[in-house]
């Protein structure tokens, strides 16, 4: 993955493990445990190739589930949620 900065093109050897719909960095990993350090990866995946969503996936667990993490980008709290439909039955 090229990085730019200002206009210039630079050569830092970035591979994404896996880009999903040109949409979702997938970062694979088999090891003892995710720490910060492979989040932080992730992370700077998802800023240099402008996207939001990330998904660090350690296959090195008893159960893959446990070795999933979702990583957003630009993810604010704070941010109004749409509501989600509500289904409603009227009287019996």
């Amino acid at each position: 993955m090229p990085l730019r900065y200002k206009g210039l093109q630079l050569d830092c050897n970035y591979r994404i493990d896996l880009l999903v719909e040109d949409a979702i960095v997938v970062e694979l990993k088999s090891i003892e445990q995710i720490l910060p350090i492979h989040s932080a990866q992730l992370l700077t995946y998802l800023k240099a190739s402008h996207k939001q969503i990330g998904l660090l996936i350690n296959f090195n667990v008893r159960v893959l589930k446990d070795g999933i993490k979702r990583v957003v980008q630009d993810f604010d709290e704070l941010a109004p949620r749409p509501r989600a439909a509500v289904l409603t039955r009227g009287p019996l």
